[in-house]
């Protein structure tokens, strides 16, 4: 069986997908071999394995989409294999096919059970926001902003060049800088950061620990805007820092979380849906276990295997 000819085919499925198969048939056929085939209807089934907001963005990576395409036809192939042989009509594959049924069919319930938990939420929206209301009160210390700054930076990188060749220019860099050289300018002329051709070396807002450790001190360490740094060492080589703007820490408003807290409640109330569902289930009390049978499941172990007691559990 050959399945590599499929990458170039689905490389250009996937490409034209969102286009030329937007209209298709389930029963349009994507790929076969001698043994099988693999039809679009089959293929969406497929893709309810996958959360769908995910599916779009799925579905728009040509590389994913041929690693998926490559491996349900493989699969479609030595199971249609498995048939010619019989395999299926052997009585405990045929219970083993019940229970993956089984799975399949639990899992599409209980992604109902979520679509209806976040449908419920939806439309109980006025009670939620005062749930969000309520939380943003009571935990008021999880929606602060901590201080940011604003910097622009040149860098001189030392993975690429001798590390003291690249604090040679960084000194010389700054001297101009001092001299009342434009810092925009400079960083476009001599930076080795790619960026500073478009941004001047601006790096915008950061808070700590998003950037280096070494840079995000010297660039915190810096007090007026306008400030410049002397050359500062990071993983990535020498910098100049110049601050561009501080912005201390604040209290975030109740508006300005108000979709983060509304987000984390919609997720908290799905999932409590979900496992109160499965909870009933594992907890029912009408529940009947034949315990004698479940006991005759766990193996025992003779001890003349170890010459010895068998080890006690701890």
């Amino acid at each position: 069986m050959r399945v590599t000819p499929l990458i170039a085919v689905a490389g250009l499925l996937a490409v034209a997908s969102p286009l030329v198969m937007a209209d298709g048939s389930p029963d349009d056929v994507l790929v076969q071999n001698a043994v099988t085939k693999l039809t679009r209807g089959e293929y969406e089934a497929d893709l309810l394995r996958v959360p769908p907001e995910s599916r779009g963005e799925f579905a728009a990576s040509p590389k994913r989409l041929t690693a998926l395409l490559n491996g349900m036809l493989v699969a479609k192939t030595l199971a249609a294999e498995a048939r010619r042989s019989g395999v299926d009509r052997d009585p405990q594959i045929a219970r083993l096919l019940a229970l993956e049924t089984d799975r399949a069919l639990a899992a599409v319930q209980v992604r109902r059970i979520e679509d209806a938990a976040g449908a419920e939420f939806d439309a109980n929206k006025d009670k939620m926001l005062a749930k969000a209301k309520e939380e943003y009160v009571v935990h008021k210390d999880r929606y602060r902003a901590s201080e940011e700054v604003k910097v622009s930076h040149i860098l001189f990188d030392t993975r690429t060049h001798d590390a003291d060749a690249a604090l040679s220019r960084a000194n010389e860099a700054r001297a101009k800088l001092v001299a009342g050289a434009d810092f925009a300018a400079l960083a476009k002329e001599v930076s080795d950061d790619r960026t500073a051709r478009e941004n001047g070396g601006e790096l915008g807002w950061f808070g700590r620990g998003r950037m280096d450790p070494d840079f995000t001190n010297a660039a915190f360490a810096l007090k007026s805007v306008g400030d410049l740094s002397e050359p500062i060492r990071s993983r990535f080589g020498y910098h100049l820092i110049r601050l561009e703007g501080r912005q201390p820490a604040r209290q975030l408003s109740f508006d300005e979380v108000k979709d983060r807290i509304m987000a984390d409640l919609r997720t908290s109330y799905i999932k409590d849906q979900r496992e109160a569902k499965l909870a009933a289930i594992r907890e029912d009390p009408d529940m009947k276990v034949n315990q004698e049978a479940v006991d005759g499941l766990v193996r025992h172990i003779d001890p003349a295997i170890f010459g010895q007691a068998p080890p006690q559990p701890k």
